[in-house]
């Protein structure tokens, strides 16, 4: 039985299934949500940061999209995608310190229960807000080491929480671009691809 000839344009999008684009998502409901309650509306942040969020999004789906004939815009778009992050993630912080509110550590237990505790939706990380305000998070334990549950203003724990699902999100951009960037390396791109394809489908016709 023959096998079939290689496709030229490879199965490509179903970026729903990524978990980068979960996480972003999740990061954009998140942050829509933050806007609401602690910028002010005619502050250019107001929007900045739901457009930063949102374009982190749409550039992971729409590097899906191009993957199956492009890669080099795969890489491109994915890097966007995570330079909007990053801009988001300056306007998290910013608005920390202009508020003179403190910026959990990256070892924060506080963090590693958020992240632990596989919220689905912004209500949820509300929830956790509440929680982690009114010394109900510390709920236990992480790992072997029991929770802080130091009190903080609802707009703090609010913007470090967000800190830490985006630092998440970062992680698995930045791990997909550097996978994304030894393929490219090793295999080329669309080109090399369509060479391939013609090779091979001469071979089996001679």
């Amino acid at each position: 039985m023959m096998s079939e000839p290689e496709k030229l344009i490879p199965p490509h999008g179903g970026y729903r299934k990524l978990k980068s684009f979960q996480v972003s998502q999740f990061v954009y409901d998140v942050t829509v949500r933050f806007r609401d309650r602690y910028i002010e509306k005619r502050s250019r942040t107001h929007d900045q940061m739901v457009q930063a969020a949102r374009s982190g999004v749409h550039n992971i789906a729409e590097a899906s999209q191009a993957s199956g004939t492009s890669r080099k815009m795969e890489l491109k778009l994915t890097n966007v995608a995570r330079a909007s992050l990053e801009e988001l993630r300056l306007d998290y912080e910013d608005f920390l310190r202009h508020r003179g509110l403190p910026q959990w550590l990256r070892d924060d237990l506080r963090r590693a229960d958020l992240i632990d505790a596989r919220s689905a939706s912004a209500d949820d990380v509300a929830e956790w807000v509440r929680a982690v305000h009114d010394g109900r998070a510390g709920i236990g334990v992480v790992g072997n080491r029991s929770i802080e549950s130091t009190r903080s203003t609802y707009a703090g724990i609010s913007a470090n929480g967000a800190l830490a699902l985006l630092a998440v999100a970062c992680s698995l951009l930045d791990r997909k671009i550097a996978a994304l960037e030894r393929s490219f390396v090793e295999e080329g791109g669309f080109t090399e691809r369509l060479h391939g394809v013609r090779t091979a489908r001469r071979s089996s016709s001679s």
